[in-house]
């Protein structure tokens, strides 16, 4: 016999060396079975305790997804591609196994899909289904509702990319690195898996996957899941994550790339031309994952690897599981940015392993990993390097509260999008506004308690999602329940709008040491009181910051002059980019400019620069350049951009 409860493997569960000991009892020595029943009582309280663990999953209403888990979930995706370049589209079969809870319907998200056929299998048998596509919604594309069967056990949908999917890239061979294959890359967070695959489409509703797919001979394929590390000849790959994820977790790149070890865990991806130099910049990725273990568990997803895209993929990095996406704008010959791979490692456990319910409560994301990246980062460099990037991650918040507002609602920790779209909450409130929250329990309870604590939370919500409420309820019950006036204010940092007066222990030696030399410059305009020679890129940064915003071009010419600051590093020259227009100098830096808005993608870059012009008299000059970009621009990008400069289509 066997307890048909579900064990967390899903697999059924068995006790030979019970059954063992049942048959010696119960057949060779032909005793009464008193025994027999105290080993049943035994498996009983197994099944019983196994049963525990696989309670149903509350699933929250998701103001972005049409899906409702609630009433069909599924399990796992099959999922079968086909990539054609000269198409620009995609040809798919997405089979889903659907889960416990099985109602009437399966709805899923789609956002300009070519939908051909739906079928439905139950006990053995194939059969068309009925379905229909609801009225597109501006934001959120359009429901599929299928009709099921009640023994129905998989559901497969045939289907084609429409002409444009805001998850999709389709780059020209003459925009990558060889300039003898194209590229395609994705990017679906945060609701745009829906726009190459028909999913359920909310961070709250996970499943496992398989996949094959198809592209170019000569060309390679990676996705977020178990990865080949070699071309094969026929281009055909085959993918497998075993571990649930949610949709926007979904990945793929095709493209002409190797592959390099750099540990026994970790590798990187990068076209031919690119993969020796990321790999010397990334010589301390094995360490970062070390280090990240030994603060918080376990690393739980085997391998960790990184993918450099080319330079249009609209962020710095996309935190895919086993399959980090990265902005080539990172290597720098310096490992002066490698914070952004801290950030995304930091990912797998804040993210990936737990996750924002939905992206009102996106800070739960991005709040902990903001947190996490500067500890790796401090255990790996020391505290003086982390805390210089804390400290302008705290300008940033300030910057953006400024302009927000203190009573703008996207202020808040927890956030209510729904009607909105949810990249409204993609700024630094979340990742900044929630790293601090996060600080300050840091530093009100030492770090050893705030650790173990941070270890607990990791630990019962693995592989589950969590809402600002729910945090909010075990930070109270495992942290700070013996001190209500600390609950009023952790309840203020997330509910309320705004900043709570709070000024963390950072480390700001340098940065005094550079407000006197700017000092001292400013006074005497003399270039020998800049000690810059071991500048490092955050003090160049932290300095372009501190010069005074008085429209001295003088100032700006001497300066570039003598420091060439608009052909150093993407970060020091999109902030003295900004700098310079908005002290009138953009004009005299405008073939710079223009090349680096045309070879860039990454929005974080692209929207300060084109927002400075737009604001300082050069309108038209950004309007000009944007014409020419736009068409190796990211989707996701093109349509910041295009809002920031001619509004919400």
């Amino acid at each position: 016999m066997q307890c048909k409860s579900t064990c967390d493997q899903g697999e059924s569960i068995s006790k030979p060396e019970v059954f063992e000991k049942m048959n010696y009892f119960c057949g060779m020595k032909r005793r009464p079975c008193f025994t027999l029943l105290f080993f049943c009582a035994i498996l009983i309280i197994c099944c019983k305790q196994e049963l525990k663990k696989t309670e149903p999953v509350v699933y929250e209403e998701d103001p972005h997804s049409f899906s409702k888990p609630s009433i069909t979930n599924v399990n796992h995706l099959d999922l079968n591609l086909k990539v054609n370049f000269e198409t620009r589209n995609m040809e798919g079969i997405a089979c889903y196994d659907l889960g416990q809870n099985q109602g009437n319907e399966l709805i899923l998200d789609n956002m300009g899909l070519n939908i051909q056929d739906i079928q439905i299998i139950q006990d053995g048998n194939t059969s068309t289904a009925s379905f229909q596509i609801e009225p597109k919604d501006s934001i959120l594309g359009a429901a599929i509702k299928i009709e099921l069967k009640p023994s129905t056990q998989k559901v497969c949908i045939h289907y084609s990319t429409g002409n444009y999917s805001k998850a999709l890239q389709w780059l020209p061979k003459e925009q990558t690195r060889s300039k003898e294959y194209p590229f395609l890359f994705t990017q679906s967070q945060s609701i745009f898996a829906r726009s190459w695959i028909p999913c359920p489409d909310g961070p709250g509703m996970r499943f496992t996957y398989h996949a094959k797919v198809q592209v170019p001979k000569g060309m390679m394929a990676v996705m977020s899941a178990s990865n080949v590390q070699q071309k094969n000849k026929d281009g055909i790959y085959e993918f497998n994550m075993e571990l649930p994820i949610p949709a926007y977790l979904l990945a793929l790149a095709v493209g002409d790339f190797s592959f390099k070890k750099i540990g026994e865990r970790t590798g990187v991806y990068a076209e031919p031309e690119l993969l020796d130099q990321a790999a010397v910049e990334f010589t301390d990725l094995e360490r970062m994952l070390t280090t990240a273990e030994n603060l918080y568990g376990p690393y739980p997803w085997n391998r960790y690897d990184v993918i450099v895209l080319p330079s249009s993929f609209p962020f710095g990095g996309m935190e895919n599981p086993r399959m980090t996406f990265l902005t080539p704008s990172v290597i720098v010959g310096d490992k002066s940015l490698t914070s952004l791979l801290a950030h995304e490692l930091a990912h797998s456990w804040s993210g990936n392993l737990v996750t924002n319910a939905s992206w009102n409560d996106f800070w739960l994301n991005e709040g902990f990993t903001t947190y996490f990246e500067s500890r790796i980062m401090e255990s790996l460099y020391g505290k003086e390097y982390a805390d210089m990037l804390s400290i302008l991650g705290l300008q940033d918040l300030k910057k953006t509260m400024d302009e927000m507002g203190p009573d703008n609602p996207l202020t808040k920790l927890k956030l209510d999008l729904k009607n909105r779209d949810p990249e409204d909450a993609m700024s630094d409130i979340a990742y900044e506004k929630g790293k601090a929250l996060l600080r300050f329990l840091e530093e009100r309870f030492g770090r050893q308690q705030f650790d173990a604590f941070l270890k607990t939370y990791f630990e019962h919500f693995k592989f589950k999602s969590n809402t600002s409420e729910g945090f909010f309820q075990f930070v109270e019950q495992q942290l700070i329940k013996d001190q209500p006036g600390l609950t009023d204010t952790v309840k203020q940092w997330i509910f309320n709008t705004g900043w709570i007066a709070y000024k963390p222990g950072y480390d700001d030696l340098k940065f005094k040491q550079i407000d006197s030399e700017l000092a001292s410059f400013l006074k005497h305009s003399n270039f020998d009181s800049l000690k810059t020679a071991k500048w490092s890129t955050h003090e160049w940064i932290y300095f372009i910051r501190s010069l005074p915003m008085d429209k001295n071009t003088e100032r700006c010419k001497s300066l570039d002059a003598r420091y060439y600051l608009y052909a150093r590093n993407a970060e020091i020259q999109c902030a003295w980019f900004e700098y310079a227009i908005k002290n009138n100098y953009g004009l005299q830096l405008f073939i710079p400019i223009n090349h680096f808005l045309m070879k860039t993608g990454r929005r974080k870059y692209l929207l300060p620069i084109y927002k400075a012009m737009k604001e300082n008299q050069m309108e038209q000059a950004a309007l000009s350049i944007f014409d020419m970009a736009k068409a190796g621009y990211h989707p996701i990008a093109l349509e910041s951009v295009q809002e920031l400069l001619q509004g919400k289509n």
